[in-house]
């Protein structure tokens, strides 16, 4: 069924975002090294997790980025698209609601992502976010059986990297959602717009360096594994 796809990417940006902040608030909101390695592994191994439960429904998308760029290059439809923006942004909302159900709203204010200088955040958004969308456009055409550990890995690098300057979030489903249920918009629109312009980039670059299996036939399902693609 069509619907299934859509539940999916709720079901797993859901497990995304509440495993992501779950991790967040487990470290007490410090961020010293520490916090960052256990703040990076929680959002890997999260998305990691929504890969194996629905990669076989939806391509596990999980990130509005990764969706556009499959977009723009072909391997999802424009229905599709919309379907699954509207899956993964209610799928970080109510994950943000859970969180604030068994913490409190001031706690899920501490899952939202800030950046401390903008520019550096916008920057760092952008180069962020390509990197991740283009690793996982080019390892799910060549490599289906390490595509997965390819990605999760992707995103424990890019949080390592991220979290101090942006908090890394290079999913606007993951910075939407616990913007709303904290009514912290601050600086909501940076984490929606350039998330988007480096997911757009990855295309690009990707184009630019195709992945190309030998041989192989260009499979679609399992291409749209992702998602990356956030935090």
């Amino acid at each position: 069924m069509v619907v299934n796809k859509y539940l999916a990417e709720f079901l797993g940006t859901f497990i995304l975002v509440f495993f992501g902040s779950m991790g967040i608030l487990a470290v007490g909101g410090a961020v010293g090294a520490a916090e960052i390695v256990a703040i990076a592994f929680a959002f890997g191994l999260a998305l990691l997790a929504g890969i194996w439960a629905v990669a076989h429904v939806s391509g596990a998308h999980f990130n509005p980025a990764v969706t556009l760029a499959l977009l723009i290059d072909g391997r999802t439809s424009f229905g599709d698209a919309i379907g699954y923006w509207v899956a993964q942004f209610a799928g970080a909302t109510v994950a943000s609601l859970v969180v604030m159900t068994a913490t409190s709203q001031e706690d899920v204010a501490g899952t939202v992502t800030h950046s401390p200088v903008l520019s550096t955040g916008i920057l760092m958004e952008i180069i962020l976010t390509t990197v991740f969308v283009w690793v996982i456009m080019a390892v799910t055409k060549t490599g289906r059986s390490h595509a997965p550990a390819a990605i999760a890995l992707t995103l424990i690098a890019v949080h390592l990297a991220g979290i101090p300057f942006s908090g890394a979030s290079v999913n606007p489903a993951r910075s939407f959602g616990p913007a709303v249920v904290s009514g912290d918009f601050d600086q909501l629109w940076v984490y929606i717009v350039f998330p988007l312009v480096g997911g757009i980039v990855a295309w690009a670059l990707y184009r630019l360096f195709p992945a190309v299996t030998p041989g192989a036939v260009d499979t679609v399902e399992v291409v749209e594994v992702v998602e990356v693609t956030d935090t």
